[in-house]
């Protein structure tokens, strides 16, 4: 008998206990010689010019090693690409300490370095700058009149500009006998992952340095040092083995890591730069937004007119943009469309990827539109979406690799009890509360990216799989050493899945739901060339009973191979590897999309998710009572940790609908609550009970393993279908996120 099949078993994550026991090191946590200390000093004028630092007093204090600011930074390479890293949109990447200018409130301007961090973190106190302040703009609504299309840039292809309109959209609205106008407004976000961002930096001497980051690429970081500072690719080395969360902010190198491997190079010290919380907030947000909605329908309820527009902030010196306006298009056809989209430059940092960046912002815009449709047509939520059921993409015409978003619909809707549901607002109460069921679609793309695998068996029979992939979180470890292992009949103790690392084969970073067809794709080409070296090293045995078999011939079952119609002859990767004269046999092969193959086709991932909200009648206070989301993402590796990444996603919609949210005050132009007591996100208590369904799911063309991502898919759904259930409880509809309790007491 072989070893059960991995893929497709609840295993629990393989590094589990190194992360709840301390183990696992994360990047400030590496015990390292000689190290050195940096703190940043952070502007507090949200635009203008520095007249001057003085650093006198910092300099003073004893154990401060150097204050490095636009003045005295080391004539170092700089930014001379247009893009600095694989992740960067059009404009000019921020430059830290290059020179006079302030372009946002918290923008680094000066960096103490000491012999440990309370002396660099006091020194920086002493810093003192004085600023020549400019007017700025931090607020979208107030500079609507600036609006204007994004630049095109390296990342157009993973996030295209919306689709070219069709039809007649004005004259079809015109005449539809039922519409919605509607207009969303979405608050800034900001990403508080547990980990805060730091970098340590090895100064290994000869140009050579040994970077711990927190990271989504180690690649991109490794590209991005030397671009930067003129070394040589393999005289970076990049590590990320532990990523304590980052869902987006981590896909772009950060400033810290440029200012730590500054002061590395100029001090040729090893050095240590960790943010604090505060600090944390100047790097990424999920950008504010405005959406307006014109969504009409003919009598029986299918969709005549559909238009997207919307308006996203970006920076003054990068235009950063999201996916938006077209996702309507993908779930709803209709022959009449017009999308737009535009940025609105600001004086605030760029905005930056979180997690479902565009689709969490649409998709609550769309679903709430197409509830307010099922009020308006007096049909329920779901039939209505079933009546406009697409089994093509109507944006590109093309039929998709799979679509089971249908029995998603009907799974979660028996499992939540939707048919007990009373249609009208307000009708359903329990005791005090008033009690609202809503529904939502969700979709995302199913990306796969180029990946290389180098797939090695030891003179132990074990196996080794090399790949520079991050995992933050996701349970990556766990999932690619399940397919690992079935690729070649081992059981999981014998594969070694080693990542993180920039020095091995190559990864994108981790993000957009990729990771696993993407990695987990190269690992299945890898096995297959190292099936066939194998092979015919069995095949040169003396008297070899191989001699006339094919890889198909083979089973790859305990440890080595056997014939499949002979299972009696057997031979161990043990004595392969001997016969190899001892030297481990190993092969690197590269994974990617099927581009022409796939051309023709729409690859996505689906959702549905139901939710049950309680509504205090005099409070007002909302809770999230249950959720249930089901979910088409082809075949499931590890349903333990796919249950975990949907309910995850769902939790943070929950925050997304009811409490995120960093404010802004017009007067200083700065975000007010960069602290976790009160940027609100959900506790234990604000979460109910959340249910996970997977949909069976073939998709036989997607790729080699007929997977797809779920990281984003149980987030997009979740705001929009808690909003809905919001108005069915109360009868108001709230457009705007966060959702405050206090938009629902009387006016009175």
């Amino acid at each position: 008998m072989g070893i059960q099949k991995q893929v497709g078993q609840p295993v629990s994550r393989l590094e589990g206990k190194a992360k709840v026991t301390g183990t696992a090191k994360y990047a400030a946590e590496y015990n390292v010689p000689g190290l050195l200390y940096a703190y940043v000093v952070n502007s507090t004028i949200t635009k203008g010019k520095i007249l001057s630092i003085d650093t006198d007093v910092a300099k003073a204090i004893n154990g401060v090693v150097d204050i490095l600011t636009h003045d005295n930074r080391p004539k170092l390479a700089w930014f001379d690409l247009q893009y600095a890293d694989m992740d960067a949109p059009p404009g000019t990447v921020l430059k830290p300490l290059h020179d006079t200018d302030v372009k946002f409130y918290g923008q680094p301007v000066a960096l103490v370095v000491a012999n440990d961090l309370e002396t660099a973190r006091y020194a920086a106190t002493l810093v003192k700058v004085e600023y020549e302040k400019d007017a700025y703009a931090t607020n979208l609504t107030d500079n609507l009149k600036e609006a204007r299309p994004a630049k095109k840039g390296m990342a157009t292809a993973l996030k295209p500009p919306p689709p070219a309109p069709v039809g007649d959209f004005v004259d079809a609205y015109a005449k539809a006998p039922f519409k919605v106008d509607a207009t969303y407004q979405h608050g800034t976000e900001h990403h508080n992952p547990m980990e805060m961002f730091a970098t340590t930096t090895v100064h290994e001497g000869d140009g050579k340095l040994t970077i711990y980051d927190k990271t989504q690429g180690t690649i991109n970081n490794q590209l991005f040092v030397a671009n930067v500072f003129g070394l040589s690719y393999k005289d970076v080395r990049v590590l990320a083995p532990y990523v304590g969360g980052a869902f987006g902010l981590g896909l772009r190198p950060q400033y810290q890591l440029f200012l730590c491997v500054m002061a590395a190079l100029h001090l040729k010290r090893n050095v240590r730069l960790t943010l604090d919380r505060q600090q944390m907030f100047a790097l990424g947000h999920r950008p504010q937004n405005l959406q307006q909605l014109r969504f009409a329908t003919d009598e029986s309820g299918k969709l005549s007119a559909t238009a997207h527009s919307a308006f996203v902030e970006t920076s003054n010196y990068e235009d950063y943009t999201e996916v938006i306006s077209g996702w309507s298009h993908k779930l709803y056809p209709s022959p009449n469309t017009l999308f737009q989209y535009n940025v609105v430059p600001l004086d605030t940092p760029t905005p930056i990827d979180m997690r479902a960046p565009g689709g969490s912002t649409a998709l609550h815009a769309i679903e709430c539109t197409m509830d307010q449709l099922a009020y308006a047509l007096n049909v329920d939520p779901l039939e209505l979406r079933l009546r406009n059921y697409a089994d093509i993409d109507s944006s590109t015409g093309n039929p998709f690799t799979s679509k089971a978003l249908r029995e998603c619909y009907l799974s979660a809707a028996e499992r939540f009890g939707w048919s007990e549901r009373d249609p009208r607002p307000g009708s359903m109460t329990r005791g005090n509360k008033l009690v609202g069921y809503g529904m939502a679609t969700g979709i995302w793309d199913a990306y796969q990216f180029p990946s290389r695998v180098k797939a090695t068996i030891t003179a132990e029979g074990k196996l080794i799989i090399d790949n520079a992939v991050t995992d933050i979180g996701t349970g990556t470890l766990t999932v690619m050493t399940q397919i690992a292992a079935d690729e070649l009949g081992l059981s999981l103790e014998d594969v070694t899945f080693a990542y993180g690392d920039s020095k091995k084969p190559f990864s994108m970073f981790q993000g957009g739901s990729s990771t696993t067809s993407s990695t987990g794709v190269a690992i299945v080409m890898a096995a297959n060339a190292l099936k066939k070296k194998l092979l015919k090293i069995a095949k040169g045995l003396d008297g070899s009973p191989f001699s006339k078999a094919d890889v198909a011939d083979l089973v790859f079952r305990n440890g080595g191979i056997s014939l499949v119609n002979e299972p009696s002859v057997f031979i161990s990767f043990v004595s392969l590897v001997a016969s190899n004269k001892g030297r481990p046999i190993s092969t690197t092969n590269m994974g990617r999309p099927h581009m022409l193959k796939l051309r023709k086709y729409s690859k996505m991932t689906h959702s549905a998710s139901f939710v049950e909200v309680e509504v205090d009648k005099e409070l007002k206070v909302i809770t999230v009572k249950r959720a249930v989301t089901a979910v088409a993402a082809g075949t499931i590796v590890n349903p333990k940790t796919a249950t975990s990444q949907i309910s995850g996603s769902m939790v943070w919609g929950i925050s997304k609908a009811l409490h995120e949210e960093t404010i802004t005050d017009p007067n200083l132009g700065k975000y007010m609550n960069t602290n976790l007591g009160e940027y609100h996100i959900p506790t234990h208590a604000d979460i109910g009970q959340l249910e996970v369904i997977f949909a069976d799911e073939k998709d036989e063309m997607i790729n080699e393993l007929g997977i797809k991502g779920v990281g984003e898919i149980g987030l997009v759904g979740m705001p929009a279908a808690i909003a809905n259930a919001i108005f069915h409880a109360t009868g108001k509809r709230i457009n705007k996120l966060p959702i405050h309790f206090d938009e629902l007491l009387d006016d009175n």
